[in-house]
């Protein structure tokens, strides 16, 4: 078995297994870190900031870097004037054309799929579970639709040769030749359609070779964990992964225990940030603001945590005699994230479970719509929202990044009060990174990171429940993050068990054991045993005949193959040619035989037994073997 890493960021996961035949892709995370390099996009049109400057390096001068690199007044931050680009998966390990499936752990780790998708020779399938198709769907329409409303003129390319030039942060950008713009629209619903949606439990059979199962991993709506079954191994492959209790299906352990490998991925980002002690401190800080008539900016994603944000605040202003204070939820999939979240019974809580059955919405925001507390728009720069925004308020819209979407305007419309306050929850993006550009800020900054992920305390203890063999992490696991010294809570164990590290572009070579399978004799196998034993011979003919096997290769004859059809009757294949190889149709026969240059499939829906075995002997004859 082979283990590839294609991702730099363990929290946005890339790996690509290689199990006999097959080759299977774990996730597909899209960083968005590199965007930070950029200067905003203001949705409004014609909206310019006056915080920023042209720049090039001192001592230099030439045509091409004009106009690509301004420089923060205030920060003295460098960054790049053109559309954002982000952080793919690495394209040159492992040819995209050649994976079988890609299995997908939560709609945080399949933002980068049209990129292993589209134009690259994809011919495989997607599984995942349904909540992360609908709520991936809008993570990328919203994505999209952030960067493409502010086009940027100019694509910047030339700041990437000079390097060496720039000053910090942007000189120290990992790979920016790697970096890619956003895919389109249509190339998302394009990747969309490679997927089959799957339910917990459910056993996915892959080339007849191995089978895939998804568990509850606690995280999210829908997130999974995946078990893989090899003949007798069993690996396991832990993404995102949450003990707390929460609104999603919590997480099942049961299933991953005793794997012969485990592969982990996806650890909190916040490691010395207790969920609870966050959100507490952002109610309180919200309250105060509040009351000092101060309005509330909290960058967020359209699903996911936002959704605990909504029912813990306003049950906090509730007790708090705020309760009057109106809540805006602003994205162009706000109306579509709430309303598919109340109609996901079978994928949350327990407790969230109960309330579809009074009847009574799950989520706390459903009822908060209904009586006009927490109102929701499509964008900013819409009429609508200027007519009702009351303040002081609370804004909850995106991007996390502060580089594109609503929030951009936000943070330039209410930067200028003191009274106002802007808060981080996601701990995806550095909180004085992302408001650099915007710099000198008079509103409140606070940084209350919110990731329900479990910490390495708890993945430690899990992983001493669940007693993998072998241990395959990140190589940042192995090492205490910066900051924090030599803390060993805040690294994953490495006694009691095989553990082995991976980074980007390195591949891992694990001998599976395939234990013995006792295979019953055929009746053929049977009779020339009893022929063996009767005769007492050792014959080495005899004994070649019982346990010869014949292995066919190589590309199938098609003239022969046709020649064979028509001897059997076959009167009307049919022919088309495709740019991988052809395509038969045997009408008569309800049979469809695609053949490409690596693999030949048969598609039959006659339930003819001897029809079967009998083009099954036709396609074997057609074939070399030896």
């Amino acid at each position: 078995m082979k283990v590839y890493c294609l991702s730099e960021d363990p929290n946005k996961p890339c790996f690509v297994i290689k199990l006999k035949s097959v080759t299977i892709m774990l996730d597909c995370g899209l960083s968005a870190h590199s965007v930070l390099n950029f200067l905003p996009l203001y949705p409004i049109p014609d909206w310019k900031s006056n915080k920023a400057a042209a720049w090039i390096p001192k001592n230099f001068s030439d045509p091409q870097i004009e106009g690509e690199l301004n420089e923060c007044m205030t920060t003295n931050q460098v960054l790049v004037n053109s559309a954002p680009e982000f952080m793919t998966p690495l394209t040159k390990l492992v040819d995209f054309a050649d994976i079988d499936v890609i299995l997908v752990s939560n709609y945080m780790t399949m933002l980068a799929l049209p990129f292993i998708t589209e134009n690259t020779g994809f011919k495989g399938v997607v599984y995942m579970t349904e909540p992360t198709l609908h709520i991936g769907k809008l993570f990328l329409e919203e994505l999209v639709d952030f960067v493409e409303q502010s086009p940027k003129p100019n694509v910047a390319k030339y700041w990437k040769e000079i390097l060496h030039l720039l000053p910090p942060p942007l000189c120290n950008s990992f790979k920016p030749h790697t970096w890619k713009q956003l895919y389109s629209l249509a190339q998302v619903n394009s990747s969309l359609t490679r997927v089959q949606m799957i339910s917990y439990d459910q056993k996915i059979e892959i080339t007849g070779a191995l089978t895939v199962t998804a568990v509850s991993s606690g995280y999210c709506l829908g997130s999974s964990n995946w078990v893989i079954y090899l003949e007798s191994k069993k690996l396991v492959y832990v993404s995102n992964t949450s003990t707390l209790t929460t609104h999603p299906r919590p997480m099942d352990q049961v299933n991953l225990k005793n794997a012969d490998l485990m592969l982990l991925s996806s650890l909190t980002q916040a490691p010395a940030a207790n969920p609870d002690s966050m959100l507490g401190e952002l109610c309180l800080s919200v309250a105060v603001t509040l009351r000092n008539n101060g309005s509330v900016l909290i960058p967020c994603y359209p699903s996911g945590v936002v959704y605990d944000l909504f029912e813990c605040l306003s049950s906090h202003l509730d007790s708090t005699a705020l309760g009057q204070i109106p809540m805006y939820f602003i994205s162009p999939v706000a109306h579509s994230s709430l309303e598919y979240s109340n109609i996901l019974a079978e994928w949350l809580s327990q407790s969230k479970q109960n309330k579809v059955y009074f009847p009574e919405e799950p989520f706390p925001h459903a009822q908060l719509v209904k009586s006009g507390r927490l109102k929701h728009f499509k964008h900013v720069y819409t009429d609508d929202l200027w007519n009702d925004l009351r303040q002081p308020c609370v804004v909850f819209c995106g991007h996390p990044s502060l580089r594109f979407g609503d929030v951009v305007h936000f943070v330039e419309y209410w930067g200028t009060n003191p009274q106002n306050t802007i808060i981080f929850t996601e701990p995806e993006f550095p909180y004085l990174e992302a408001l650099a550009p915007f710099q000198p800020l008079s509103m409140k900054a606070m940084h209350c990171p919110i990731d329900t992920s479990m910490n390495f305390t708890q993945a430690n203890k899990m992983i001493k429940d669940l007693k993998p063999a072998v241990l395959i992490l990140p190589e940042r696991y192995a090492i205490p993050p910066t900051g924090f010294g030599h803390k060993n809570e805040f690294v994953i164990d490495q006694i009691d068990r095989k553990v082995l590290t991976i980074k980007r572009g390195e591949v891992i070579s694990e001998k599976l054991d395939i234990k013995t399978v006792n295979v019953p004799f055929t009746t053929e196998m049977a009779i020339l045993r009893d022929d063996l034993l009767a005769n007492k011979t050792t014959e080495p003919y005899l004994l070649e005949t019982l346990f010869k096997k014949t292995y066919e290769w190589g590309q199938l004859d098609i003239d022969r193959f046709l020649r064979a059809l028509t001897n059997e009757g076959v009167s009307d294949p049919k022919i088309e040619h495709n740019a991988h190889g052809y395509t038969i149709h045997l009408k008569s026969e309800d049979t469809l035989i695609q053949v490409d240059d690596k693999s030949t499939h048969i598609f039959c829906e006659k339930m003819d037994k001897n029809w079967r075995l009998k083009l099954r002997s036709i396609v074997m004859e057609c074939l070399n073997s030896f």
